[in-house]
């Protein structure tokens, strides 16, 4: 199973009960972060999870409500005797930003592993995921990211009988690993039926509404997207800096037919945004307004 959670819905500044935008996940014992806005280790302790075990961080681009509260978060970590590497993934330029921003947070009693996005789409196989990068149009570089996590097909009790595999051995295929005993080489093919559907979110802010965001989401169990404005007066402003309406990211949902959406990465001048989302499920009905904390756990479907 995956844990999500919103940990900030905030974007340009943090308000009162809205803090920057920040993303959080965890499956199998790893923990992920997407984005981490001034305030962001306070939300993790508010939710009851634990810096710690954060391995990964992705960015979505530099602007400093998705990366001004790395340093203190960094400093946490260290402070706790973390020793395990950390990865930080991002755009072009991501050592010599977080260099900048480690003045304040220098010593760390662990190593940090930096992987610069330079393709329009990457993947990365990391803790039993599919982590995939793929750019999108914001007024910098920016990212949207995929959560894949792949679920190999049952296992065939009579099909390993008939093959004489070592019963020893079975496990071992079943995670979709081959095996070699006795000088035979045994792949899981040979025990596993049709691959079953996994898990997959998809994460995008800030963006224009663009081709690749409906591509890369087709299918997402949760598709989490900005929603800048959701007057539709704002527009305009929306095409200048960049960004997108509840209305344009609803769009987006369901040319993706994902199964949920929900929106995050609120104009500070949005109080109330769920006043509109009645107009915005008229276009697509899974759609929801995230607010911090919004947490869900998403299982794989039963066979």
């Amino acid at each position: 199973m995956l844990d999500v959670c919103l940990l900030g819905t905030s974007g340009m500044m943090p308000l009162p009960k809205r803090a920057l935008t920040a993303l959080m996940m965890r499956f199998n014992g790893s923990s992920m972060l997407i984005d981490c806005g001034e305030g962001t280790q306070v939300a993790i302790r508010e939710k009851g999870w634990s810096v710690n075990p954060i391995d990964t961080i992705c960015f979505t681009h530099y602007h400093g409500d998705h990366i001004s509260g790395l340093p203190g978060l960094l400093l946490s970590m260290g402070n706790a005797d973390r020793t395990e590497p950390l990865t930080l993934i991002g755009p072009k330029g991501l050592e010599r930003v977080v260099n900048a921003l480690r003045i304040i947070a220098p010593g760390l009693p662990f190593d940090i592993i930096y992987k610069e996005l330079s393709e329009p789409v990457q993947i990365f196989n990391m803790h039993g995921y599919e982590l995939e990068a793929f750019k999108v149009n914001h007024s910098v570089v920016c990212y949207g990211y995929n959560i894949i996590i792949p679920r190999v097909g049952r296992f065939m009790v009579e099909k390993a009988k008939e093959a004489g595999i070592p019963v020893n051995l079975w496990n071992t295929l079943q995670k979709g690993d081959s095996v070699e005993c006795n000088g035979c080489i045994y792949t899981p093919d040979m025990v596993l039926g049709p691959a079953r559907k996994g898990l997959k979110v998809t994460y995008c802010t800030d963006s224009r509404p663009v081709d690749i965001i409906a591509e890369k989401a087709e299918g997402a169990d949760l598709f989490i997207c900005e929603g800048m404005y959701g007057e539709h007066d704002k527009i305009k402003k929306a095409k200048e800096n960049k960004h997108m309406t509840f209305y344009e990211a609803a769009e987006l949902a369901k040319r993706a037919a994902v199964n949920e959406m929900w929106l995050t990465h609120y104009s500070p001048s949005l109080v109330r945004p769920e006043q509109y989302m009645d107009e915005v499920r008229d276009i697509f009905p899974g759609a929801h307004a995230g607010k911090d904390g919004k947490s869900v756990t998403l299982c794989f479907e039963e066979d």
